[in-house]
């Protein structure tokens, strides 16, 4: 799943596909490098952006962002597959409209009441990602005793919920969220453990690239590595995801990561 922020903000590569023929243009090679999915996101949902509803990105400003990059997208490459990055039950059915096929909720369907309700009547495939309050809260959540234990429970808890919802067992993907309301050094267990999260009996997509954590294990002279020099840390922890039984991996890098699934599906 290739990485398409479409955003002024987004703390790896915000700015850069803001205009939607350079969006286009990378999602394409991106495609050409191997990328089965494109995950387009038109909302930054980095530590410390604002979420709530005086903040946050309106659906409007969110839709005008990605709907023009999903149409001309579709109408150049018809057979991409696309996911639409947001957690707004209007972009969601608006994207999907527009010929996105997955939805992907970072908030795991908790900050909007009506996406759980609104994928239910949609034919596409659904992300439920874990995450622990909103990003403006990220900085001030108490520690978790076991990070692993506590977001498989909640993991649990919320995709019943939709399947109570009336959404199908075989469209639901879990993500265990790593760096969304996880402190740096909780996120390794996550890393380490991953392979628990099959007890679920869920397809699992992970997506590590880039993130804070991993700047941090490749501290260098007191200093977390930046996000540009963070490609060799990102490729360890997606083969070893992989090793671990991930089975969809969102990366920026795809070359990089199509050649390292290539050589770790060998081994796993």
């Amino acid at each position: 799943m290739g990485v398409l922020n479409v955003t002024p903000d987004s703390f790896s590569d915000g700015g850069l596909y803001l205009d939607a023929e350079k969006a286009v243009a990378h999602a394409v090679k991106m495609l050409d490098e191997g990328a089965e999915v494109i995950d387009v996101g038109g909302e930054s949902t980095r530590p410390g952006a604002k979420t709530g509803e005086s903040a946050a990105v309106i659906a409007q400003q969110e839709l005008d962002r990605v709907l023009p990059v999903i149409s001309a997208l579709k109408k150049r490459r018809p057979d991409a597959i696309i996911s639409i990055d947001t957690y707004k039950a209007p972009v969601a059915e608006a994207a999907v409209a527009a010929g996105a096929e997955i939805v992907n909720d970072v908030s795991g369907f908790t900050w909007d009441p009506a996406m759980l309700k609104t994928l239910a009547a949609l034919n596409c495939g659904v992300v439920l990602m874990h995450t622990r309050g909103r990003p403006e809260e990220w900085r001030s959540l108490a520690p978790a005793s076991d990070m692993v234990t506590l977001v498989k429970r909640e993991l649990h808890t919320r995709a019943d919920a939709a399947l109570m919802a009336g959404i199908k067992r075989d469209r639901i993907v879990l993500d265990p969220g790593f760096g969304f309301g996880k402190r740096l050094e909780e996120n390794y267990p996550l890393l380490k453990r991953f392979a628990e999260f099959h007890s679920l009996h869920y397809p699992l997509l992970a997506g590590v690239s880039r993130k804070s954590f991993i700047g941090r294990a490749l501290v260098s002279d007191g200093k977390d590595a930046a996000v540009s020099d963070r490609l060799p840390g990102t490729l360890a922890a997606e083969t070893a995801l992989i090793l671990e039984g991930a089975h969809v991996i969102r990366t920026h890098d795809v070359k990089a990561s199509v050649s390292a699934a290539k050589l770790a599906d060998l081994v796993a």
